[in-house]
């Protein structure tokens, strides 16, 4: 009698993806005026004032409403890329180190702790190399400046020299058109160079770190879980909250110094431990979590709602293809 072979567990990597870049899209969208707050906060001066709501009062008061959903079409872009590249070379990953422990013998497929670390290591590299050039754009229209907040800058700093109201051309208060997302683009390459495309690719590289973080928690809470009950989309939720919550808190540092060196400029370029110990010298280490409140309420709730809903478009994706596949083989 001859011994069956090992079932090797197959993977959708597509059908992931595309669930991770929808659950992206809508988590993004719902929590975006956090992240303007946040990448404003982290690339100001020590003396810009980041108390939540006064700073969305300012925003509003000098842009309106608008300004706090500035960048967001490049936004809504970059999540679904990331989101889709990330999924789908974490499935691809996780599904050879699934097939790797079947072939092998393993009691369980499930991914080891180490194993979990590798795909997201893959993944998250993957992503940076190819969405860099996304998120450089989107921090330069979430931080752009309209030329009534410039003036009342240049006013607060030397009252007896900002010029009075008509005579510079521009009138106090008037709102300057938001740039598109092709125009900041074209201009960036204009001025800088492509090479201003990878500013911050260095600690967005260590910021790898974050989804590994966050994934290698989420899996482990994650089966503890499901030994006693269902992984609902509620309980989902909040283990995607916890992980993105310690994940967020333990790397924001780097986060900040990767939204400076993303609207630094054509300047001297610094490295990534140059611009942590200016921005301590400068600002003490306080200056490393500026923003953070707004940050990881965004990046919480967004992970919370990107699980939520990416179990939810999963199983929606695979009944579309499914019922398409159908019709597909009655007509033929």
């Amino acid at each position: 009698m001859s011994q069956s072979k090992p079932v090797i567990p197959q993977n959708d990597n597509v059908a992931h993806a595309i669930a991770g870049a929808g659950g992206g899209v809508l988590s993004m969208a719902l929590t975006y005026p956090l992240i303007t707050l946040s990448t404003r906060a982290q690339v100001e001066s020590k003396r810009a004032d980041t108390a939540f709501l006064a700073a969305v009062q300012k925003i509003v008061a000098r842009e309106g409403v608008s300004g706090l959903y500035a960048g967001l079409s490049s936004a809504l872009f970059g999540i679904s890329v990331t989101n889709f590249v990330y999924y789908y070379w974490y499935e691809w990953t996780r599904a050879f180190f699934e097939t790797a422990a079947v072939r092998a013998g393993r009691a369980s497929k499930k991914l080891t702790t180490v194993e979990s670390m590798i795909a997201g290591a893959i993944a998250g590299s993957a992503t940076v190399i190819l969405t860099n050039p996304i998120w450089v754009v989107n921090t330069r229209m979430t931080t752009r400046k309209t030329a009534a907040q410039e003036a009342q800058e240049a006013q607060e700093a030397d009252p007896e020299a900002a010029q009075p109201a008509g005579r510079s051309g521009t009138l106090p208060g008037k709102r300057a058109a938001a740039p598109s997302t092709i125009g900041t683009l074209l201009n960036l390459l204009r001025t800088e160079g492509p090479q201003a495309l990878f500013s911050g690719v260095v600690p967005a590289l260590v910021l790898v770190i974050n989804p590994i973080l966050q994934y290698t928690l989420f899996e482990q809470m994650k089966d503890t879980v499901e030994k006693r009950r269902r992984i609902t989309p509620t309980v989902a939720f909040f283990l995607g909250a916890l992980g993105k919550l310690f994940a967020t808190s333990v790397t924001y540092p780097y986060i900040t110094v990767k939204s400076q060196m993303h609207v630094a400029g054509s300047g001297k370029k610094e490295g990534v431990f140059a611009a942590l110990s200016r921005v301590v010298r400068e600002e003490g280490y306080a200056g490393l979590y500026k923003g953070i409140g707004p940050k990881v309420t965004q990046s919480v709730l967004t992970a919370a709602l990107l699980f939520a809903f990416k179990d939810v478009l999963y199983e929606q994706t695979i009944r579309l293809r499914g019922t398409a596949a159908a019709k597909k083989a009655l007509a033929a």
